[in-house]
């Protein structure tokens, strides 16, 4: 059984997997996620995730590829990089994104495949961090996701609901160490 200490790194894991591109070993992984899922025991969290995940089993892999792909990778509205979705300034974009590499740096992590600012390596960067530091990432990082939440909104993202996890689990880490 899950201690509430590790809950907020158990539920950020299963997001930022949730958030992962669906190739062959994502969707061979689903049932272990599916299983991980039901020891949660924030039940609005839970049932949020298994939600999605009925929803994404019901498209099939074909058609739920295409929606990834349209929607996280090409689109520049709703893609997973957190420092795509305020353009206007390339200048502050730089800072952006050197303030999040910063972070995964200050934590021990450093990222060779990934950019600093994806939603999926941050979330894992959080779940693997003591929760002070947790809560100060997510604290950092909750204006960029919550443009993004406003986005998803706006685009009738059934992932939306994986982002209010997100901002869940972020006040939860707020109010702890506080």
């Amino acid at each position: 059984m899950m201690n509430k200490t590790n809950e907020y790194q158990d539920t950020l894991i299963l997001a930022a997997y949730l958030f992962a591109y669906p190739d062959d070993a994502w969707w061979a992984g689903l049932p272990e996620c599916r299983q991980a899922l039901g020891a949660l025991e924030n039940r609005q969290n839970k049932q949020a995730m298994v939600d999605l995940l009925d929803y994404i089993e019901a498209m099939g892999h074909k058609a739920y590829e295409e929606l990834y792909v349209r929607t996280f990778e090409f689109s520049s509205n709703t893609n997973l990089y957190l420092t795509m979705h305020d353009r206007t300034d390339f200048g502050k974009q730089a800072r952006e994104m050197l303030e999040f590499k910063t972070l995964f740096l200050a934590n021990g992590f450093d990222l060779d495949k990934e950019l600093p600012d994806f939603l999926p390596a941050l979330l894992e960067l959080t779940a693997n961090i003591p929760e002070g530091q947790a809560g100060k990432v997510l604290a950092m990082a909750r204006p960029k996701i919550e443009l993004l939440r406003q986005r998803f909104l706006e685009a009738r993202l059934a992932h939306t609901f994986l982002l209010d996890v997100v901002l869940t689990e972020a006040d939860e880490l707020k109010e702890a160490t506080a």
